[in-house]
């Protein structure tokens, strides 16, 4: 039996406090832990930070459930499959630009965990520092089976098929063009609404994805806490078995549960999934000359303790109008001390004029030179520099002050572009 509202009723408010409730009177009023909760539930704390973590920065919520999630059988060791954890060893990180076409799903059934493959990543979940990339694909629901990440929070960007994401605080649909974020240590299920899906998730081992401080730009700009929305309490009441795989310090465990562990009635705090629609996102750009850095299109970022340098930013390049006078519009050459691992969700991006598909990736780690194509410096450079809006078009970019090693599947898939060097043959000395 499943109850709850609708899957479409969401509460906005990024890093708000919430409450939530499925059946009339589940939460309890004034005190977080009665003796006795109402309707006859469990009541549960659920920390994602440390319990003394100042107040601005303090993540935990309060969950109300038909049976404590303690309740289940031993773990037990299970394969990896494709997904790999840091430290990232496997093979030798380069110097090299490297850029991969999309992965094809393929007829097999195939759910969202069985289907995740580890591209690159840094650091490790022991130290609570770096992030792991993983592309996901997907031709069945995750029947019965869930997943629980301890090493880290989890971004999904996807780029084919809706998503739904039944978790332990309600459901979020999820599709290309939005983002989703489900936290480190809750359980959920990954629904496909079509027939097939495919994206890319960031494995974040560090602090928490927040949005960035505005500085000078003030109050207004970049992504807006109002339009985060986080879902409304739904749960269910099934006393079948499940599985559930957890990562724990890299590896994959499971253990039988006989009931649905996506029994929370009620909840409230500030520790919640939640999902973004990149539409709402209001870019900031020049409007006199030259080229902005990519930093003022930051929707999230995870702070690394040193100010102004993430462990990782997510960063988007979205529709909009480019106005600058006398100057080069595409994103110039450069080296870079962060490393970019990038991402096409839809269209064409505007510093490449082919080989960047819809669901391929590139790496350009620490200082490595990249840039405009040829192609693509020759029209921007005999350009009309009259207003011109980029349209249809969704990039994105995980920027990170760590490299992003690539892993063994990574380096040995034939989605690899071994000639992806070659897009930077062909620039003629201009100087006279």
């Amino acid at each position: 039996m499943i109850v709850g509202s609708p899957v479409l009723e969401y509460q906005s408010g990024f890093g708000n406090l919430h409450s939530s409730e499925a059946l009339p009177g589940a939460l309890p009023q004034g005190q977080n832990s009665p003796q006795r909760a109402p309707r006859g539930l469990y009541a549960e704390v659920l920390s994602g930070t440390a319990f003394t973590a100042p107040r601005a920065e303090n993540l935990s919520s309060w969950l109300y459930r038909l049976r404590p999630s303690a309740m289940h059988a031993p773990f037990r060791r299970i394969a990896n499959g494709l997904m790999r954890s840091g430290p990232f060893n496997e093979v030798e990180a380069s110097p090299n630009r490297l850029r991969w076409d999309p992965l094809p799903i393929g007829e097999s059934p195939i759910d969202f965990i069985d289907g995740l493959a580890t591209l690159a990543g840094s650091g490790e979940p022991a130290a609570q520092t770096g992030v792991a990339v993983h592309l996901y694909r997907a031709n069945r629901s995750m029947a019965e089976r869930l997943f629980v990440d301890c090493d880290g929070e989890l971004m999904f960007v996807p780029q084919l098929g809706q998503l739904l994401l039944f978790t332990e605080l309600g459901k979020l649909i999820v599709a290309p063009g939005e983002l989703a974020v489900v936290p480190r240590g809750v359980k959920f299920t990954v629904e496909l609404l079509e027939k097939q899906a495919r994206g890319y998730v960031c494995e974040n081992y560090g602090a928490p994805f927040r949005l960035p401080e505005l500085g000078p730009i003030g109050a207004q700009g970049l992504a807006q806490p109002r339009d985060f929305l986080a879902p409304v309490a739904g749960f269910e009441d099934k006393q079948t078995r499940h599985q559930v795989v957890s990562k724990f310090l890299g590896a994959l465990w499971a253990a039988e549960y006989r009931h649905s562990p996506l029994d929370v009635v009620a909840w409230h705090g500030r520790y919640a999934p939640y999902k973004y629609d990149l539409a709402r996102f209001m870019a900031i750009n020049t409007v006199s000359f030259d080229h902005a850095d990519p930093s003022i299109f930051t929707v999230l970022t995870s702070p690394s303790g040193q100010a102004g340098v993430a462990n990782c930013d997510f960063v988007i390049f979205p529709p909009r109008w480019l106005v600058a006078e006398h100057s080069f519009r595409p994103p110039w050459f450069h080296r870079n001390v962060m490393s970019e691992l990038m991402g096409l969700v839809h269209g064409v991006y505007d510093a490449k004029a082919e080989g960047f598909l819809p669901g391929g990736v590139s790496i350009h780690n620490c200082m490595s030179a990249h840039g405009p194509d040829v192609q693509t410096f020759e029209r921007a450079s005999g350009a009309e520099l009259k207003p011109q809006k980029i349209e249809d078009t969704l990039a994105f970019m995980w920027e990170s002050r760590f490299v992003f090693r690539p892993t063994q599947f990574a380096m040995s898939l034939p989605q690899l572009q071994k000639d992806y060097d070659t897009v930077w043959d062909g620039f003629k000395k201009l100087h006279k």
